[in-house]
């Protein structure tokens, strides 16, 4: 199984931190996913890449783009990959892009799963996280995805915001469920150095994620979600049975995929890369016939290291005979006392081969995985 990513590198949202105006984010489209179409080019004439499974639009806001682009990438990734016909091909959209129109056209080109980037159904912490929809637009993009037909909605939402209670967390995960939504993403506020919001929480203008409130909210959507019938298969993601995304599954089993358009990453034969972000020096380079790209081989270590941290964060947990056909190690004998204490402290259990966390250590992943790394 093998999957592509293009990356859309333009973004509504972006404008009112760059100063660019809309306008001239538009007057870049053209250029840039002429370029995307020739990197595909490009790629297929140095990759071994046949038969993709996926294929997903993502990055900025890949909805803006004309529909007649997004088939155009389709048709390319068909004839040069062989895209598979039961292909997962998903679109990030943002909710005031979603109208009658768009979906049908979309639901043209191939698109079978929408990603939805609600973020929260509450007009105020849109408007705190400088989102272009408001919370009515939220609920009728969501309604009219679910009713055109295409057959996977998924929504993010984002929990650990400030002020946000127990109560209207619920609501939240409520309003998402009552509307039909095939597969919820939701992921913690995280407060990044050098950001926006970084540099307003230095100073005082808002506060720090307090990590209480957002665990409990975090066991709050497992239990509420899981009576609704979705299966949280990763810490982040939950999804009605059938409806999960091989896209972002393929990444965490650690699967080659190809990633195409400024920004992008890629994983192939062990080596990751990813392309320059500037947009002009994307498309010169690609004029000129180079890859923009920096390639970093990956040792054995390091993809050790990160199939422990994917692995951890999926409801599979990690395979001890996996561990040793994949990579060598042996967890029994290098972990013992981490795996010990895992177990006092009802944050992991064994299920016959597999180590897998429990959902207060779901909670904890990233620091739990960062004990069992070489």
């Amino acid at each position: 199984m093998a999957g592509i990513y293009v990356h859309i590198p333009f973004c509504k949202q972006a404008c009112t931190y760059c100063d660019f105006h809309f306008s001239t984010v538009k007057k870049n489209i053209p250029g840039v996913m002429e370029a995307i179409s020739r990197e595909l080019e490009m790629r297929a004439g140095r990759e071994e890449f046949p038969n993709a499974s996926t294929l997903y639009f993502g990055g900025g806001t890949p909805s803006i783009v004309p529909t007649e682009s997004i088939a155009g990438i389709i048709g390319s990734v068909r004839k040069l990959y062989g895209l598979l016909p039961n292909a997962e091909i998903t679109l990030e959209a943002n909710p005031d892009d979603i109208r009658p129109d768009t979906v049908a056209a979309w639901k043209e080109t191939g698109v079978n799963r929408l990603s939805i980037g609600i973020q929260s159904f509450r007009d105020h912490y849109l408007k705190w996280m400088n989102r272009s929809h408001d919370a009515e637009q939220a609920v009728r993009a969501t309604s009219l995805a679910v009713e055109s037909g295409i057959t996977n909605v998924s929504i993010d939402l984002i929990y650990g915001l400030p002020d946000l209670s127990i109560e209207n967390w619920e609501k939240e995960l409520d309003i998402a469920v009552g509307l039909g939504a095939s597969h919820v993403s939701a992921y913690c506020l995280t407060v990044e150095p050098r950001t926006a919001l970084g540099h307003m929480v230095k100073n005082g203008g808002a506060k720090p994620v307090d990590e209480d409130a957002a665990a409990d909210q975090f066991a709050l959507m497992v239990t509420r979600l899981a009576a609704a019938g979705y299966r949280q298969y990763e810490v982040s993601n939950f999804a009605l049975p059938g409806r999960e995304s091989k896209h972002n599954a393929s990444y965490w089993k650690g699967e080659p995929y190809l990633g195409i358009g400024p920004a992008a990453h890629g994983f192939v034969r062990g080596n990751r890369y990813w392309n320059v972000a500037n947009n002009a020096r994307y498309m010169q380079s690609i004029e000129k016939g180079e890859l923009p790209q920096t390639i970093e081989h990956l040792t054995e270590t390091d993809q050790y290291n990160e199939w422990v941290m994917t692995g951890m964060r999926t409801s599979e947990g990690i395979g001890f005979e996996d561990a040793r056909r994949l990579h060598g190690v042996d967890l029994h004998e290098r972990f013992a006392p981490e795996i010990s204490k895992l177990m006092q402290a009802n944050l992991g259990v064994m299920d016959g081969d597999r180590l897998k966390l429990t959902t207060r250590g779901l909670f904890l992943a990233d620091g739990i995985a960062a004990d069992f790394f070489l």
